[in-house]
């Protein structure tokens, strides 16, 4: 029997553990999926808005594996922390380890302010509205007029659309208690998502864009004269001498054509804003790069801004020129980047675990029996997908691996050493026990499922033996 630890239960760490159920080489696999968090899914359940069920519903095809008899989900066991288990430890339970981890950290702005109450990550900002327990119901008090989103890619366009989205809608989704009385008491009026560069190198996909122009009681600004700022808005199939725009960019400069030009995508602003309160103007400025959290009264005020312009390379400079924008919140959404694990070799330039086709590196050499998948193994690029071909690559080096591995001791049950050692593992039965809670949760409310939003009820629920 082949013994396998795959330490994260997200896309990357699912989709490795269904490449070893689906290969035929070893047929004898058991793999236990380890997570932290005593809840399963990862940036699927902690990441994507509640208003997205869509791609929410991924959980289901995530499930089939989880449940599948070959597959034991261990919750509530950390690695790599002072109050989990060693990577060196827990190679002595298993014949492989595969560490998707993913990012999670969020990128700094590095400016100055940054800092200022009223300044946080998007990150921070999307687990609290995901009602994820290390965020637990700590409140955004979401009492600013103007909040500021900076950066141009699906996290920044999915905090605005949260912050603009009457709170209404939100209450048919799991979005917790907490958060969405916050919502609901919002004075948010004007959001801006603002990226450095122009239109055509935004990273936010054209389905999120349109959500935009969508939203009851919201109306979208966009500044044609940011938009001429950029070489390939105006030419429909790329600059002369060029290859073509990408699908992707044709169509957002479309939308956002039409948003310029006053067009129908401006929002809904008849009887569904009535419905929704006050209408709610989202801006999507470009073309501006943030200097500077300015204060007031000890919290932040705005953001001071220098305009770029195109350098002709593919960049941006700087003008010359600031614009100083009003806000009282500002969200940063200017990408991931991954941690460094307790144990594990880490390079911090490229926020990644050194690898070789998903073979962990010690010193350039391949560490027996340790692999890496997912945005901890290549960083954090591409969609949900893309965790399944860098699952099925890391899957196959172990494979080759696996003679030799499986030559190694491996305990007849990790579970109880794990107990042994003192922590205190949350397995199916437990999740199932919490998923219970939140629709009794939710049944309480006048909802569906809700989410519990702390590890103390979270914990409970799981060993609630009457749920």
């Amino acid at each position: 029997m082949l013994s396998v630890a795959v330490v994260g239960s997200g896309p990357s760490g699912v989709y490795t553990a269904q490449a070893l159920l689906q290969q035929s080489l070893v047929p004898d696999v058991r793999v236990h999926v380890l997570d932290r968090l005593p809840t399963p899914y990862g940036l699927v359940r902690y990441g994507v808005a509640p208003d997205h069920e869509k791609i929410k519903s991924l959980q289901n095809s995530l499930r089939t594996v989880l449940e599948d008899e070959r597959v034991t989900f261990v919750g509530n066991v950390g690695v790599g922390g002072a109050e989990g288990v060693s990577p060196a430890r827990l190679a002595e339970l298993y014949h492989a380890v595969v560490y998707c981890v993913g990012a999670s950290a969020d990128r700094p702005l590095a400016v100055p302010g940054e800092s200022l109450p009223g300044s946080y990550s998007a990150t921070r900002f999307v687990s609290w509205y995901s009602a994820h327990p290390d965020i637990g119901a700590d409140p955004f008090a979401l009492d600013a007029r103007s909040a500021v989103v900076i950066g141009v890619g699906n996290v920044a366009v999915d905090v605005a659309r949260i912050l603009a989205r009457g709170a209404d809608e939100l209450r048919t989704t799991d979005v917790p208690r907490a958060a969405l009385s916050a919502l609901e008491a919002s004075r948010v009026r004007d959001v801006h998502i603002v990226g450095r560069r122009g239109p055509s190198q935004a990273r936010f996909t054209t389905k999120e864009l349109r959500e935009l122009g969508a939203l009851p009681g919201a109306r979208v600004v966009v500044d044609p004269a940011e938009l001429a700022l950029d070489p390939a808005y105006a030419a429909a199939d790329g600059l002369p001498g060029s290859l073509p725009l990408p699908a992707v960019v044709r169509r957002n400069l479309e939308v956002l054509r039409g948003w310029s030009a006053g067009g129908a995508g401006t929002g809904a602003t008849g009887a569904g804003a009535a419905a929704a309160g006050p209408v709610r103007r989202i801006r999507l400025r470009f073309f501006l790069r943030p200097v500077e959290l300015l204060e007031r009264g000890g919290r932040v005020a705005g953001v001071r801004f220098a305009r770029t312009a195109p350098d002709g390379a593919g960049g941006v400079l700087d003008t010359g020129a600031y614009e100083d924008v009003e806000a009282q919140l500002v969200l940063r959404a200017v990408g991931y980047r991954g941690v460094e694990l307790p144990g594990l070799p880490f390079d911090p330039v490229r926020g990644t675990v050194p690898h070789a086709a998903g073979r962990v590196l010690r010193g350039g050499v391949a560490s027996p029996g340790e692999y890496v998948a997912g945005w901890i193994k290549r960083g954090p690029t591409g969609v949900i997908g893309s965790n399944r071909s860098c699952a099925k690559e890391t899957v196959a080096s172990l494979l080759e691996d696996a003679p030799a591995l499986t030559r190694r001791t491996a305990a007849d049950d990790p579970l109880a050493v794990l107990r042994e050692w003192g922590l205190r593992p949350v397995e199916w039965a437990g999740w199932l026990s919490i998923e219970r809670a939140e629709a009794e949760l939710g049944r309480s409310l006048g909802r569906g499922p809700v989410k519990i939003p702390d590890w103390a009820g979270l914990l409970a629920a799981a060993r609630d033996e009457n749920a």
